[in-house]
């Protein structure tokens, strides 16, 4: 059980669903009604495709997947571990991820492909930022899991077992941050397009400075 939720752990982890949900928001909108923070459609979408698409549609696809696999594994690179710690340093990767989302706008305004697998190399880099905190399962680019979670906590408690109540309260946090993502992203790409990408890039900016600041002063205090 989580016996302590640190709030930088709350904020942080409603944020980073926030901007999943807006990159979502704007690829479906935008990038031939496609999933981006999250693979699922998307393998679908390429099983499929080796059907009743044609090739050029098909290596894009594999393109989409292998980006988010390279964001991922630049996280993995960068990181000792995939435990969420306040001693890690997050900061140069979320600068990286605005980066690579101020980077998409760019090629996207030019209707270039690229755009799409810069946002999805964002979205893999940021998935894998954190993966576990005190036993939680964390994915911020997704909520199938967590809605499954949450499940499984409820069943539990209804065979008599203790729920975890900090536990839902951050899976309920990752829940709304990306539903509310979804709908600012959906607001912001009706009036400004692929530009609406801006949005979670500056996000991104604004956490890695944050984190620079909050981490300098905690170790500070220690």
């Amino acid at each position: 059980m989580i016996s302590k939720l640190p709030r930088w752990v709350e904020a942080g982890s409603f944020l980073l669903a926030l901007v999943a949900g807006l990159v979502n928001s704007i690829g479906l909108l935008g990038f031939k009604h496609q999933s981006i923070s999250h693979l699922s459609g998307t393998a679908t979408q390429l099983g499929t495709s080796f059907v009743i698409t044609n090739v050029a549609d098909t290596l894009h696809l594999i393109f989409i997947l292998l980006s988010f696999i390279i964001g991922a594994a630049l996280s993995g690179a960068f990181l000792p571990s995939g435990a969420l710690k306040l001693s890690h340093n997050y900061s140069g990767l979320l600068l990286f991820e605005a980066l690579l989302l101020a980077g998409s706008v760019y090629f996207l305004s030019g209707s270039s492909m690229i755009g799409h697998y810069l946002a999805s190399a964002a979205c893999g880099l940021q998935n894998a930022l954190a993966t576990t905190y005190s036993g939680a399962v964390i994915r911020t680019t997704h909520v199938t899991g967590i809605f499954t979670d949450l499940g499984l906590m409820l069943g539990a408690k209804l065979r008599g077992e203790s729920f975890d109540s900090r536990k839902a309260r951050l899976f309920l946090l990752i829940i709304s941050g990306f539903i509310f993502g979804g709908t600012l992203g959906a607001y912001s790409f009706h009036f400004y397009k692929f530009n609406a990408l801006f949005i979670p890039a500056t996000i991104c900016l604004v956490l890695a400075v944050s984190y620079s600041v909050f981490k300098a002063i905690n170790s500070k205090k220690t």
